[in-house]
Protein backbone atom coordinates (compact mmCIF):
# COMPACT_ATOMS: atom_id res chain seq x y z
CA UNK A 1 0.00 0.00 0.00
CA UNK A 2 2.72 2.36 0.87
CA UNK A 3 4.48 1.55 -2.51
CA UNK A 4 1.42 2.30 -4.51
CA UNK A 5 0.48 5.83 -2.45
CA UNK A 6 4.03 6.80 -3.01
CA UNK A 7 3.47 6.04 -6.95
CA UNK A 8 0.48 8.01 -7.34
CA UNK A 9 2.38 10.68 -5.35
CA UNK A 10 5.33 10.95 -7.96
CA UNK A 11 2.69 10.69 -11.12
CA UNK A 12 1.03 13.75 -9.64
CA UNK A 13 4.01 15.56 -8.90
CA UNK A 14 3.47 15.84 -4.92
CA UNK A 15 5.82 17.55 -2.76
CA UNK A 16 6.30 17.08 0.79
CA UNK A 17 6.02 20.92 1.91
CA UNK A 18 8.99 20.85 4.53
CA UNK A 19 7.25 24.50 6.10
CA UNK A 20 4.30 22.35 7.15
CA UNK A 21 6.41 19.04 8.27
CA UNK A 22 8.62 21.27 10.20
CA UNK A 23 5.50 23.56 11.42
CA UNK A 24 4.25 19.51 12.75
CA UNK A 25 7.38 18.29 14.59
CA UNK A 26 8.65 21.23 15.62
CA UNK A 27 11.51 21.38 13.79
CA UNK A 28 13.43 23.26 11.01
CA UNK A 29 15.81 20.81 10.15
CA UNK A 30 18.28 23.28 9.93
CA UNK A 31 21.10 24.58 11.77
CA UNK A 32 22.41 28.04 12.22
CA UNK A 33 26.35 28.58 12.18
CA UNK A 34 26.65 32.07 13.22
CA UNK A 35 30.47 34.16 12.83
CA UNK A 36 29.98 37.27 15.28
CA UNK A 37 32.60 39.87 13.92
CA UNK A 38 32.21 42.40 16.97
CA UNK A 39 36.24 42.68 16.86
CA UNK A 40 36.96 42.14 13.19
CA UNK A 41 33.90 43.98 11.16
CA UNK A 42 36.13 43.78 8.10
CA UNK A 43 36.75 40.30 8.58
CA UNK A 44 35.46 38.30 5.11
CA UNK A 45 33.32 34.90 5.24
CA UNK A 46 35.98 34.73 2.96
CA UNK A 47 38.64 34.03 5.10
CA UNK A 48 40.22 31.10 4.28
CA UNK A 49 39.64 29.39 8.14
CA UNK A 50 36.25 30.69 7.93
CA UNK A 51 36.27 29.09 4.38
CA UNK A 52 37.78 25.46 5.66
CA UNK A 53 35.33 25.60 8.93
CA UNK A 54 32.33 26.01 6.74
CA UNK A 55 33.01 23.31 4.17
CA UNK A 56 33.65 20.80 7.38
CA UNK A 57 30.53 22.11 8.92
CA UNK A 58 28.90 21.48 6.08
CA UNK A 59 29.68 17.89 5.29
CA UNK A 60 28.72 16.85 8.89
CA UNK A 61 25.29 18.42 9.41
CA UNK A 62 24.09 17.47 5.49
CA UNK A 63 24.98 14.28 6.44
CA UNK A 64 22.53 14.23 8.99
CA UNK A 65 19.79 16.04 6.80
CA UNK A 66 19.83 19.14 8.41
CA UNK A 67 20.80 22.23 6.35
CA UNK A 68 22.43 25.41 7.30
CA UNK A 69 21.45 28.78 7.86
CA UNK A 70 24.57 30.76 8.05
CA UNK A 71 25.03 34.17 9.74
CA UNK A 72 27.76 37.23 9.83
CA UNK A 73 26.92 39.70 12.65
CA UNK A 74 28.88 42.64 12.29
CA UNK A 75 28.02 45.82 15.29
CA UNK A 76 26.13 47.36 17.07
CA UNK A 77 25.61 43.60 17.97
CA UNK A 78 22.87 44.21 21.26
CA UNK A 79 20.83 41.23 21.87
CA UNK A 80 21.37 39.23 18.23
CA UNK A 81 21.81 35.92 20.32
CA UNK A 82 18.63 35.99 22.10
CA UNK A 83 17.33 37.32 19.25
CA UNK A 84 18.29 34.68 17.15
CA UNK A 85 17.37 31.95 19.26
CA UNK A 86 13.52 33.77 19.56
CA UNK A 87 13.27 33.79 16.29
CA UNK A 88 13.34 29.94 16.67
CA UNK A 89 14.83 29.84 12.67
CA UNK A 90 16.68 26.64 13.59
CA UNK A 91 17.16 23.77 15.73
CA UNK A 92 20.66 24.78 17.26
CA UNK A 93 23.48 27.13 16.95
CA UNK A 94 26.71 27.10 16.62
CA UNK A 95 28.82 29.92 17.00
CA UNK A 96 32.61 30.38 15.20
CA UNK A 97 34.58 32.24 17.77
CA UNK A 98 33.83 34.49 21.05
CA UNK A 99 34.79 37.69 19.59
CA UNK A 100 33.70 40.22 22.26
CA UNK A 101 30.38 37.98 22.71
CA UNK A 102 31.36 36.05 25.43
CA UNK A 103 28.60 37.86 28.36
CA UNK A 104 25.83 37.27 25.42
CA UNK A 105 27.32 33.65 25.17
CA UNK A 106 26.96 33.54 28.83
CA UNK A 107 23.55 35.43 29.29
CA UNK A 108 22.02 32.67 26.29
CA UNK A 109 23.76 29.37 27.56
CA UNK A 110 21.77 29.08 30.89
CA UNK A 111 18.28 29.26 29.08
CA UNK A 112 19.22 27.47 25.90
CA UNK A 113 20.83 24.53 25.69
CA UNK A 114 21.64 23.76 22.00
CA UNK A 115 24.29 25.85 21.49
CA UNK A 116 28.02 25.18 21.02
CA UNK A 117 31.00 27.65 20.14
CA UNK A 118 34.19 27.46 18.59
CA UNK A 119 36.60 28.96 20.70
CA UNK A 120 39.04 28.96 23.75
CA UNK A 121 38.61 27.90 26.91
CA UNK A 122 37.73 30.35 29.42
CA UNK A 123 37.88 29.99 33.09
CA UNK A 124 34.24 29.47 35.16
CA UNK A 125 32.69 29.70 31.35
CA UNK A 126 28.97 27.75 31.30
CA UNK A 127 28.76 27.59 27.60
CA UNK A 128 29.79 24.46 25.82
CA UNK A 129 33.40 25.23 23.68
CA UNK A 130 35.04 23.20 20.99
CA UNK A 131 38.82 24.35 19.99
CA UNK A 132 42.69 23.63 20.26
CA UNK A 133 44.28 24.19 23.60
CA UNK A 134 45.47 27.82 22.58
CA UNK A 135 48.12 27.91 25.31
CA UNK A 136 50.33 24.86 24.79
CA UNK A 137 50.24 25.28 21.02
CA UNK A 138 51.95 29.03 21.06
CA UNK A 139 54.01 27.73 23.67
CA UNK A 140 55.05 24.81 21.31
CA UNK A 141 55.80 27.49 18.20
CA UNK A 142 57.46 30.11 20.44
CA UNK A 143 60.25 27.04 21.98
CA UNK A 144 60.38 25.87 18.60
CA UNK A 145 61.60 29.41 17.44
CA UNK A 146 64.01 29.36 21.08
CA UNK A 147 65.35 26.32 20.80
CA UNK A 148 66.69 27.14 17.09
CA UNK A 149 68.83 30.37 18.73
CA UNK A 150 66.13 32.85 18.34
CA UNK A 151 66.39 35.15 20.67
CA UNK A 152 63.88 38.68 20.02
CA UNK A 153 61.01 36.91 19.31
CA UNK A 154 58.19 39.01 18.92
CA UNK A 155 54.07 38.34 19.08
CA UNK A 156 51.73 39.54 16.04
CA UNK A 157 48.46 39.36 16.95
CA UNK A 158 44.97 40.99 18.65
CA UNK A 159 44.81 39.89 22.48
CA UNK A 160 41.29 41.21 22.98
CA UNK A 161 39.96 37.88 20.95
CA UNK A 162 39.70 35.17 23.81
CA UNK A 163 41.42 32.68 21.34
CA UNK A 164 44.35 34.78 20.38
CA UNK A 165 44.49 36.24 24.09
CA UNK A 166 45.39 32.24 25.03
CA UNK A 167 47.59 32.24 22.17
CA UNK A 168 49.68 35.70 23.99
CA UNK A 169 49.61 34.07 27.25
CA UNK A 170 51.33 30.75 25.44
CA UNK A 171 53.96 32.82 24.17
CA UNK A 172 54.52 34.60 27.60
CA UNK A 173 55.26 31.32 29.55
CA UNK A 174 57.71 30.38 27.15
CA UNK A 175 59.19 33.76 27.28
CA UNK A 176 59.35 33.40 30.85
CA UNK A 177 61.05 30.09 30.83
CA UNK A 178 63.60 31.01 27.86
CA UNK A 179 67.31 30.58 28.13
CA UNK A 180 69.29 33.75 29.49
CA UNK A 181 70.00 36.68 27.16
CA UNK A 182 66.01 36.37 25.14
CA UNK A 183 64.31 39.28 25.17
CA UNK A 184 61.38 40.36 26.78
CA UNK A 185 57.80 39.63 25.66
CA UNK A 186 56.74 41.78 22.57
CA UNK A 187 53.32 42.48 21.23
CA UNK A 188 52.60 43.41 17.97
CA UNK A 189 48.86 44.63 17.88
CA UNK A 190 47.58 43.48 14.48
CA UNK A 191 44.21 43.46 12.89
CA UNK A 192 43.08 39.46 11.79
CA UNK A 193 42.64 40.68 8.46
CA UNK A 194 45.77 40.50 5.54
CA UNK A 195 46.08 43.92 4.48
CA UNK A 196 45.69 45.38 8.21
CA UNK A 197 48.20 42.36 9.30
CA UNK A 198 50.97 43.45 6.44
CA UNK A 199 50.86 46.94 7.39
CA UNK A 200 51.23 46.30 11.23
CA UNK A 201 54.31 44.10 10.37
CA UNK A 202 55.58 46.49 7.88
CA UNK A 203 54.65 49.63 10.55
CA UNK A 204 56.53 47.06 12.80
CA UNK A 205 59.90 46.96 10.47
CA UNK A 206 60.35 50.26 10.04
CA UNK A 207 60.66 51.54 13.92
CA UNK A 208 63.89 49.49 13.64
CA UNK A 209 63.53 47.00 16.39
CA UNK A 210 65.94 44.67 16.28
CA UNK A 211 63.88 41.06 16.34
CA UNK A 212 64.83 37.61 14.76
CA UNK A 213 61.68 35.60 14.91
CA UNK A 214 57.44 36.39 14.93
CA UNK A 215 55.04 34.29 16.26
CA UNK A 216 51.45 35.01 14.96
CA UNK A 217 48.32 34.69 16.01
CA UNK A 218 47.08 33.09 12.89
CA UNK A 219 48.35 31.34 9.51
CA UNK A 220 46.99 34.43 7.44
CA UNK A 221 48.63 36.76 9.95
CA UNK A 222 51.50 34.92 9.47
CA UNK A 223 51.68 34.83 5.70
CA UNK A 224 50.92 38.50 5.69
CA UNK A 225 53.83 38.76 7.91
CA UNK A 226 56.30 37.14 5.66
CA UNK A 227 55.12 39.35 2.95
CA UNK A 228 56.25 42.43 4.80
CA UNK A 229 59.45 41.20 5.56
CA UNK A 230 60.20 40.14 2.48
CA UNK A 231 59.17 43.62 0.43
CA UNK A 232 61.70 45.14 3.16
CA UNK A 233 64.72 43.38 2.09
CA UNK A 234 64.89 40.67 4.48
CA UNK A 235 64.68 36.91 4.27
CA UNK A 236 62.61 34.46 5.64
CA UNK A 237 63.65 32.15 7.52
CA UNK A 238 67.88 33.39 7.71
CA UNK A 239 66.87 36.73 9.03
CA UNK A 240 63.47 36.64 10.81
CA UNK A 241 61.95 33.26 11.39
CA UNK A 242 58.17 32.94 10.69
CA UNK A 243 55.13 30.25 12.85
CA UNK A 244 51.55 30.81 12.58
CA UNK A 245 48.72 28.65 13.87
CA UNK A 246 46.01 27.06 12.55
CA UNK A 247 47.55 24.97 9.54
CA UNK A 248 45.71 25.78 6.81
CA UNK A 249 45.55 24.08 3.52
CA UNK A 250 47.17 26.71 2.14
CA UNK A 251 50.16 26.91 4.49
CA UNK A 252 51.93 24.32 2.93
CA UNK A 253 52.19 25.89 -0.51
CA UNK A 254 53.70 29.50 0.75
CA UNK A 255 56.67 30.48 0.02
CA UNK A 256 58.75 29.69 2.11
CA UNK A 257 56.09 27.24 3.51
CA UNK A 258 54.91 27.93 6.54
CA UNK A 259 56.09 26.81 9.89
CA UNK A 260 52.50 26.58 11.86
CA UNK A 261 50.55 24.57 14.87
CA UNK A 262 47.96 22.81 13.63
CA UNK A 263 44.57 22.80 15.22
CA UNK A 264 42.26 20.20 13.35
CA UNK A 265 39.66 22.26 11.82
CA UNK A 266 38.36 19.15 10.56
CA UNK A 267 37.99 17.20 13.87
CA UNK A 268 36.87 20.36 15.43
CA UNK A 269 33.75 20.64 13.02
CA UNK A 270 32.37 17.26 13.81
CA UNK A 271 32.94 17.64 17.41
CA UNK A 272 30.85 21.11 17.32
CA UNK A 273 28.22 19.26 15.25
CA UNK A 274 27.92 16.13 17.71
CA UNK A 275 27.88 17.81 20.53
CA UNK A 276 24.80 20.15 19.44
CA UNK A 277 22.80 17.00 17.78
CA UNK A 278 23.76 15.84 21.40
CA UNK A 279 22.53 18.72 23.06
CA UNK A 280 19.26 19.14 20.96
CA UNK A 281 18.54 15.89 22.97
CA UNK A 282 18.72 17.36 26.06
CA UNK A 283 22.14 15.88 26.92
CA UNK A 284 24.61 18.17 28.76
CA UNK A 285 27.66 18.03 27.38
CA UNK A 286 30.97 18.71 28.04
CA UNK A 287 33.56 21.42 26.39
CA UNK A 288 36.29 19.76 24.25
CA UNK A 289 40.11 20.69 24.05
CA UNK A 290 42.07 19.46 21.04
CA UNK A 291 45.99 18.50 21.42
CA UNK A 292 47.78 20.81 18.99
CA UNK A 293 50.78 19.81 17.02
CA UNK A 294 53.78 21.77 15.27
CA UNK A 295 54.24 21.38 12.25
CA UNK A 296 57.87 22.29 10.76
CA UNK A 297 58.12 23.67 7.46
CA UNK A 298 60.63 26.07 5.38
CA UNK A 299 59.41 29.35 7.23
CA UNK A 300 61.42 28.67 11.00
CA UNK A 301 64.96 27.21 9.55
CA UNK A 302 64.14 24.25 11.90
CA UNK A 303 64.94 20.96 10.54
CA UNK A 304 61.55 20.12 8.58
CA UNK A 305 59.05 17.79 10.29
CA UNK A 306 55.29 16.93 10.31
CA UNK A 307 54.25 15.83 13.53
CA UNK A 308 51.09 13.63 13.80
Amino acid sequence: MREKILKIAKAQGYIVNSTARSLRLQRTQSISVVFPLGHEAEQPLTDPFFVQMIGYLANEITQRGYGLFLQKVLPPMEDWLSDLVASKRSDGIIVIGQSTEHKALEAVAGKYTPLVVWGGQIDRQSYCTVGSDNIAGMRLATEHLLSLGRRNVVFLGDTKVPELRLRYKGYTQAIANAPRGTAEKRNVSTHMTADKAHEAMRAFLATGEKFDGVVCATDVIAISAIRAIVAAGKRVPEDIAVVGYDDLALAAHTNPSLTTVRQNIEMGARHLVDLLFRRMEGEDTESITMAPELIIRESSGGRRRVSG
